[in-house]
């Protein structure tokens, strides 16, 4: 059987980053092996996000406008935390770590279960974006192309971590 190692993309969102629990956050993907190869903290503009949300994610087809604007808003609060990460079967490892994207519907244990709490019914009676903490790829082709969007080749490094003799 051939190992699969994958890169995916994580993005610490607003709330996460300015609720100072990214830290206590990251430690969880790196327990279960998976290794930094990217990381930068920036303040993406609503047009990065348009391309990711929508010519990579389609999350206008899929949910309509209003919804499209109401996380563009959310995410532009403040400044974000993107990561890649390299790990067998990466892209499905980092989506069961997280949890599913409506925090309300995650069991304990996922870093959304245990770090937030809101339902998609509130967040739409109060006309907001769900703070659900991150963003994390939802296939390996989507993590190609999300990764490809926020980083540059020269920003992703290989290495050799000290715990892939016991994580591949």
């Amino acid at each position: 059987m051939t190992t699969i190692v994958q890169k995916t993309l994580v993005i610490f969102k607003p709330d996460a980053v300015q609720r100072g629990i990214v830290g206590e956050i990251l430690t969880r993907f790196e327990r279960v092996g998976l290794k930094i190869v990217g990381t930068k903290m920036i303040f993406p503009t609503r047009e990065q996000y348009y391309k990711h949300y929508e010519e990579i994610g389609k999350m206008v087809s899929r949910r309509g406008e209003h919804a499209f604007g109401v996380t563009l808003d959310f995410m532009t609060q403040g400044p974000v935390i993107a990561m890649v990460f390299e790990g067998v079967e990466a892209v499905a490892l980092v989506r069961k770590l997280v949890g599913p994207t409506e925090p309300k519907a995650a069991e304990m244990g996922t870093i959304r279960g245990d770090f937030s709490h809101m339902s998609f019914g509130y967040a739409d009676v109060e006309d907001k974006g769900i703070p659900n903490l991150i963003h994390a790829s939802g296939d390996p082709e989507e993590a190609e192309k999300e990764i490809d969007h926020w980083f540059a080749d020269s920003e992703l490094y290989e290495y050799q971590a000290l715990h892939e003799k016991f994580t591949r």
